[in-house]
């Protein structure tokens, strides 16, 4: 077989071994599928959009008209001897411009940390993927990190040997794309400026830096052929063109700022121009990744047995886990706090009525989690180990990127070995158990196809096999499997489980109710119908769970959200003794996604990951028909599954070890059993 058949068969197997559904294959067809001219090589697009602009130019609009005097059809029998004829001008005519001429380009930033520890293989298979990727619509740029130290931007140091380093590196890495089929790849290094911050268009200081893109169509213009830019961490000041070093954490933000379109700009540039300038930019260039290779992987998490985050929603628990990282507050002491005060355990007595009555709702803007200023999160200020400092500077330049960026963009950080994992076959043996019972796949590949991690941020993990988690990394790596992130949005949980864990509510105790002003009941009961595709009797409803609420999830704009209740089991008197609220079932009442962001933008894992980790950690339960096809989801996330006899339920719960204590299992069948619907059409579905 050919040489160019095998790298597309290759292609085609990553594209057939991901998980994509029809619902993800159609979103990516979608962003990436070019048109027919951006189908052919570059330089035949050159050839056509130059043959139109001579067209324009020569043949339309007609000469006969350009003087703006309307003449009628007086010339209409020499028209074409006129159009056809050759023009003599003193000065060169200047060709139109053509608006949207082409198709903007999809590019990702891609951070390599540390090139020069890595193997001759596995730079070749990050250039084998790097040129999938490129294949598959999405375009890099590729920024080295070869200082293990963090070195700051605008230091003047001994460049000789670390110039010759981090050049040589970028060699490597350009050599290894160049082996395969593409145009390849080339080492730009005369593109960065190191100056003074400026004043930038995003007034979030984060975002601001030394470093900026001095030649952007020295950048563009290899892109436009589908060569790879290669860009070492080195600058030139502004004023004397001296080399100098850069963090390649600026360097990246400075690229990120160009393609966003976002630069600096004159201060005294009229609004209207500054905007048409940003529009016009934008349409060049559409970033829609970061991707940052590092020997440590993803970002650790202290809460989850497999050591990572799957997926950060940077909204909702940037600041929770950069406070993790830096040694402030940690959640595990907070989800500790709760489990102790959960069913089946003692009960402390509350020392402050506070803790009980406080509905204020847990949001990402609490002044009390804000994390300290980037530019000061410094290793002798937080005393942050060393080890978990480039954690952290991984996690502060996601943030900052995708800040700059729309919400569609995303970011992934993954080992370099796990990038170059290329679908060939493994030494790795099978493994079929669990979830995990798919052959290994690139976590690029299948992130650029599903826009989704390896594998949900929901699953239990005990549903994963150890490859499914660390794919083929070495088995005493001290890697993190691979972390998805993006913008994503708010999460408001009322009450904050934060400041009032979620228990059964106390004898006097106020009851959270549907009426609170900090909830939009008619948003929720919008969303509730929309998800289900079916009318909510709201006042039936209200009557049943206005005083059973243990609490509420909410994400973004009510684009998805879960109410859940505490039930109390048949033939227990609900009279709010101890032994009442001992009994009490912890019940996912409602969980609803507006149809539009179904499957899309993790919405589901957001709201679900928030319910059973950081409201109901030691477990909830609830119900759905038996036909209902959502059930394969919930199959995945539960801890197990029960067809209530004689009806047509299933049952499911999160809560660990509950087949073992009979009399629990009985209160959750029975509350399955038991809660009456509060649909208008109840009759029309038969449960």
């Amino acid at each position: 077989m050919a040489g160019p058949q095998i790298g597309w068969l290759d292609l085609l197997l990553s594209v057939l071994r991901s998980t994509s559904t029809k619902r993800e294959a159609k979103s990516y067809l979608s962003r990436f599928t070019p048109t027919k001219r951006a189908q052919l090589e570059p330089s035949k697009q050159i050839t056509i959009l130059r043959e139109q602009s001579h067209k324009k130019q020569r043949y339309g609009p007609s000469r006969r008209n350009r003087s703006g005097v309307n003449l009628g059809d007086l010339y209409v029998h020499t028209a074409k001897a006129i159009d056809d004829s050759p023009v003599f001008t003193q000065n060169t005519v200047r060709e139109p411009v053509l608006k949207n001429a082409a198709e903007p380009l999809h590019v990702a930033l891609v951070k390599l940390r540390a090139p020069q520890l890595l193997s001759a293989a596995t730079l070749d298979g990050i250039g084998h993927t790097l040129s999938q990727l490129r294949r598959l619509g999405l375009s890099s740029v590729v920024v080295l990190d070869c200082d293990t130290q963090h070195n700051v931007s605008g230091k003047t140091q001994e460049l000789g040997d670390w110039r010759q380093v981090v050049v040589h590196q970028a060699d490597r890495i350009a050599a290894s794309i160049d082996y395969h089929k593409g145009p390849g790849a080339r080492r730009l290094d005369n593109i960065i400026e190191v100056g003074v911050v400026e004043e930038e268009l995003v007034p979030t200081v984060s975002v601001r830096g030394k470093a900026r893109v001095t030649f952007r169509e020295l950048l563009l213009a290899p892109l436009r052929r589908g060569v790879i830019p290669i860009i070492p961490p080195i600058g030139y000041t502004s004023g004397t063109q001296i080399a100098v070093s850069v963090s390649s954490n600026d360097v990246v933000l400075a690229l990120a700022r160009e393609f966003a379109g976002i630069a600096s700009s004159a201060s005294d540039e009229d609004p209207l121009k500054t905007a048409e300038r940003i529009r016009s930019l934008q349409s060049q260039i559409s970033l829609d990744k970061l991707i940052i290779l590092d020997p440590l992987g993803g970002i650790p998490s202290w809460d989850r047995p497999d050591g990572a985050h799957v997926f950060i929603n940077m909204d909702q628990e940037f600041r929770d886990i950069t406070n993790e990282l830096i040694g402030g507050t940690n959640v595990t002491v907070l989800q500790k706090q709760s489990q102790d005060l959960l069913l089946g355990q003692k009960v402390v007595p509350s020392t402050s009525a506070g803790d009980t009555a406080s509905f204020e709702p847990a949001k990402a803007e609490d002044a009390s989690l804000q994390p300290p200023a980037p530019d000061a999160l410094k290793v002798a200020d937080t005393g942050i180990s060393l080890e978990l400092e480039p954690h952290l500077r991984n996690l502060q330049l996601t943030q900052q990127v995708l800040t700059l960026l729309p919400p569609t963009a995303s970011a992934v950080l993954i080992t370099p070995e796990e990038a170059a994992n290329s679908d060939r076959p493994s030494a790795v043996p099978f493994q079929a158990s669990g979830v995990g019972t798919r052959r290994q796949k690139n976590p690029l590949i299948h992130n650029l196809l599903t826009d989704k991690p390896p594998y949900s941020s929901s699953l239990p993990i005990t549903r994963l096999t150890r490859s499914a988690i660390t794919g083929h990394m070495p088995a005493q790596s001290q890697s993190y499997p691979t972390t998805f992130a993006k913008k994503g949005m708010p999460v408001t949980i009322l009450p904050d489980p934060r400041k009032s864990p979620w228990v059964p509510p106390r004898p006097g105790s106020p009851r959270l109710t549907l009426n609170h002003p900090s909830i939009d009941l008619p948003r929720l009961v919008q969303l509730i119908e929309d998800s289900f595709n079916r009318k909510l009797d709201v006042q039936k409803y209200l009557k049943r769970v206005n005083d059973r609420i243990a609490g509420v999830v909410i994400a973004g704009e009510y684009e998805g959200g879960a109410l859940l209740t505490w039930e109390t089991p048949p033939g227990v008197v609900d009279d709010e003794s101890e032994t009442t609220r001992l009994r009490m079932v912890p019940y996912l009442d409602k969980f609803a996604v507006l149809k539009r962001s179904q499957g899309a933008g993790g919405v589901a894992d957001i709201v679900f990951t928030a319910m059973v980790r950081t409201c109901f950690p030691n477990g909830v339960t609830w119900r759905s028909r038996r036909d209902n096809p959502v059930n394969k989801w919930y199959f995945e996330r539960s801890r197990g599954t029960w067809k209530l006899p004689d009806s047509n339920w299933t049952m499911f719960w999160t809560t660990e070890g509950l087949v073992k204590d009979k009399q629990t299992f009985l209160d959750y069948e029975g509350v399955s059993r038991g809660v009456i619907p509060s649909w208008v059409d109840h009759h029309a579905v038969p449960d």
